[in-house]
């Protein structure tokens, strides 16, 4: 395999049975602090007015003493403070029992790693600025941590109903790439979006894409786009939302009901969705990023 593809499928050498690395912050260069520092900036900037509540107040998490990419060791003492997690360095990708088991755990894996300068608007594999950046403030919220928390569980037992395309759509929509409806207005808060700085302004600002109310089985039949902009995003109330659909429902009969039903494209609208905003879609039909 490609070893700069980051995405290995045995632990590499350094790496413990549970993928974990040491972070090695020392280790980072200076072109590489360079580039968090260039990413932080862009993104603190315009976030304010685009962002979730609960993620503007978890950035303070981010407000270390020192530029560069965070040292875990200084970052955790403030996260786990706030919510019981920690972030543990990974190579790259990893497996998903794996992952799972680190979310049930309250340990978030992230990529030891940061894109290079051509890659400063899009990279397909999650980098350390990715990871941090756009998962490590919505993770000190103490709603939205207890749902990543449940969502971890739930994956471990999806493993066993060979349910997990259908549990995946459900982080895609909500972790990654979901909206909240707040009191005023849209805003984002999945971190393939606030990550992004072109996604965090097609994400609200667009009229292609269309904005969908949150419902679980929808989002767990709905297909999605992993190399461009979203065709269809889904809108949670708030985060309580979230982690109550997640512990109230009985995942094994929902599996066996996902069994029988057809996938929903990405980027179709059916009859009974709650619909936002209906996009035009001319996006979806032209071009890619």
């Amino acid at each position: 395999m490609d070893k700069s593809s980051h995405v290995y499928d045995t632990p590499p050498a350094g790496a413990n049975a549970d993928w974990t690395v040491p972070q090695n912050w020392e280790a980072f260069s200076a072109d590489e602090h360079a580039m968090w520092d260039q990413l932080f900036a862009r993104q603190t900037a315009m976030l304010p007015g685009r962002a979730a509540d609960a993620f503007m107040r978890g950035i303070d998490v981010l407000k270390l003493t020192r530029p560069g990419i965070p040292d875990y060791r200084e970052l955790n003492a403030r996260l786990t403070s706030a919510t019981g997690w920690q972030i543990v360095a990974v190579p790259g990708l990893v497996p998903d029992e794996v992952f799972f088991d680190h979310l049930a755990n309250r340990r978030f894996p992230a990529g030891n790693f940061i894109r290079a300068p051509e890659q400063l608007d899009y990279l397909q594999e999650p980098d350390v600025f990715h990871d941090v950046f756009g998962h490590v403030p919505m993770l000190a919220d103490p709603v939205f941590a207890d749902y990543m928390v449940a969502y971890g569980k739930g994956g471990l037992r999806s493993l066993g109903f060979g349910a997990l395309d259908h549990l995946a759509r459900l982080y895609w929509y909500t972790v990654e790439f979901g909206l909240i409806q707040q009191a005023d207005g849209l805003r984002i808060y999945g971190a393939g979006i606030v990550s992004s700085y072109a996604e965090s302004i097609f994400a609200l600002d667009d009229p292609s894409p269309n904005r969908i109310m949150f419902d679980l089985l929808r989002v767990m039949r709905t297909q999605y786009r992993i190399d461009d902009f979203q065709q269809n995003y889904f809108v949670v109330s708030n985060i309580e939302q979230l982690l109550q659909v997640t512990v109230e429902t009985d995942f094994a009969p929902l599996y066996a009901r996902l069994d029988s039903l057809t996938d929903i494209p990405a980027g179709e609208v059916l009859a009974d969705d709650v619909v936002v905003t209906r996009g035009t879609q001319e996006y979806a039909k032209g071009a890619g990023r």
